[in-house]
């Protein structure tokens, strides 16, 4: 399905999520994951943050007792990813942090082009933490990055 018209997406610029409790999901994506806080709005009930690349990457907004995200196949949102750096050993250090803070890795995947750690964040929306492999070259290659997900092991 082309269209005929001139737009050009940049780039995936913030994702929104509705959490159950502010302070806990704010723990988990500034606190562990890394983000930086760049303030609230709605009256305390949504907090924007930012790796430094844009003004926010990610929006919580706190909605209390809705209903968690269903698991399992289904359409809609999968999972966000995360980049946390470019080599295995910033993988690593992030699998040991996220261990050290009681966060469960669901799933460790190489994918070429890229290695991952998938896990859960507090109201159950998986998350994808990885790093590119610089030796890779997926511009040059761009079969690459369908090549077969092979297991990860750290």
């Amino acid at each position: 399905m082309k269209g005929m018209n001139s737009m050009k997406a940049h780039y995936v610029g913030h994702v929104v999520f509705y959490v159950k409790e502010l302070e806990r999901s704010l723990a988990f994506y500034r606190d562990i994951v890394g983000f930086e806080e760049v303030g609230k709005a709605l009256g305390g009930r949504a907090v924007a943050l930012t790796s430094g690349r844009t003004h926010h990457e990610i929006l919580l907004i706190e909605v209390g007792e809705a209903p968690a995200p269903p698991s399992g196949m289904r359409r809609g949102f999968y999972h966000i990813g995360i980049k946390v750096g470019d080599s295995l050993e910033e993988l690593r250090t992030a699998k040991k942090e996220l261990e050290a803070n009681g966060v469960q890795i669901s799933g460790m995947s190489d994918h070429t082009v890229s290695q991952s750690l998938y896990l859960y964040d507090p109201d159950a929306n998986e998350v994808e933490l990885y790093v590119d492999d610089p030796s890779v070259d997926w511009k040059r290659d761009p079969q690459s990055v369908l090549a077969p997900i092979k297991p990860l092991n750290m």
